[in-house]
């Protein structure tokens, strides 16, 4: 049994929005200087124009171990450092982020989403490995994290504007210092594989108990789909937590609540300390309303692909549609106001009118949520 294998640290990257704002807050030397970086764009060319003032981030979870206590390991039941070394990503998020900085869409990329793996390098560094199809989360295995951006450009023609990668520990910290997170499962969940156990209903989940949260995947029968709804919601419910608290508004309390995730946040080698105060400039009145989650269109969860097996594949029409959507900096929900009915009623006293406009209608075909939705709510 793959203990870990369920673990989308990228919900890790359920701080998505947050973390990009407690990163660009960092103006202060002294811990901006402490995050990892990494150069993930240096050998990267043919790259996607980038065609508005948007900002586009690929957030990652890595599954190392590195940073847990050993009581937190025990709790997990994730193995030891030594028997879990190296990470891998399973799940990956990308956070739009629009040139006006008012909205923000989180999209979640299924694991096994079957893709283009561009030519690379092979691990060994001795052969070169041709073009081929394969699962999204083997071209962080093979190529880390360079030949993941070069993989989803690839397939998006969107242009990365930057990296985060967050562990098992800054995930858990996180979580711990915003006094846990409040989540809500309409049945009750007994996964032998996440050692979670949990009561239909309400609940405050620590940083430990979060990891179990978001790992989960085997108690409906929903498999890696339900796993990433519940993900998409564990996020909105961060994003209420640290704006209902004022976190992303007080600078203390937001170098608190970096303090506890940066030992084990990794950022791209470009996003300089000029980029991050900026950004928490624009981002200070950005509300839980205003950020959408979803999951890229498919067309079937539950694919084949010859000598991959089990895949997830992308709808060739929605899914295209959202990627330009985001290339343009153009809204993911439509809002559409059907035009005005003539009235043919004639009365003594009034002549023929146009009745009153019409309500608006939302279309919503991505099935998005918003971060401020009920978290007991329906699940798209």
């Amino acid at each position: 049994m793959n203990t870990t294998r369920g673990i989308r640290a990228l919900t890790i990257a359920s701080t998505a929005v947050v973390l990009v704002s407690a990163l660009s807050w960092l103006g202060l030397g002294h811990v901006s200087g402490a995050i990892k970086r990494e150069d993930v764009f240096g050998t990267l060319d043919n790259r996607p124009e980038k065609t508005s003032k948007a900002l586009n981030y690929l957030l990652v979870g890595s599954d190392t171990r590195a940073g847990l206590t050993k009581e937190q390991l025990k709790l997990l039941r994730v193995g030891t450092l030594k028997t879990a070394a190296g990470g891998r990503s399973d799940t990956m998020l990308l956070v739009h982020i629009s040139k006006s900085r008012d909205n923000a869409m989180i999209i979640s990329l299924p694991r096994d989403s079957l893709v283009t793996l561009p030519e690379h390098i092979s691990t060994d560094g001795k052969r070169t490995i041709a073009a081929s199809h394969n699962k999204l989360n083997a071209a962080y295995a093979f190529g880390g994290a360079p030949l993941l951006i070069r993989t989803i450009e690839g397939e998006t023609n969107l242009h990365i504007d930057h990296y985060v990668e967050v562990s098992f520990a800054g995930f858990a910290g996180i979580v711990d210092a915003l006094g846990g997170i409040e989540v809500c499962t309409k049945q009750d969940i007994d996964d032998p594989k996440s050692h979670l156990v949990l009561a239909a209903g309400v609940h405050i989940l620590d940083g430990v108990e979060s990891l179990k949260y978001v790992r989960t995947r085997d108690f409906d029968g929903r498999g890696d789909i339900g796993r990433m709804q519940r993900q998409q919601q564990f996020m909105s419910a961060v994003l209420r937590k640290a704006t209902s608290t004022g976190v992303l508004l007080n600078p203390i309390k937001l170098v608190n609540f970096f303090n506890a995730a940066i030992s084990t946040v990794k950022t791209d080698s470009a996003l300089n300390e000029s980029d991050l105060i900026t950004l928490a400039k624009q981002l200070r009145n950005l509300s839980a309303s205003k950020v959408r989650t979803l999951t890229v269109p498919l067309s079937n969860a539950n694919g084949r692909a010859e000598g991959l097996g089990s895949v997830v594949i992308w709808d060739e029409v929605l899914a295209p549609d959202l990627w330009q959507r985001l290339r343009d900096d153009l809204p993911i929900v439509d809002l559409v106001t059907p035009s005005p009915t003539p009235s043919t009623s004639v009365t003594a006293s009034a002549s023929p009118s146009s009745s009153a406009s019409p309500e608006p209608t939302l279309i919503d075909k991505f099935k998005t949520r918003t971060a401020n939705e009920n978290p007991c709510g329906e699940i798209k």
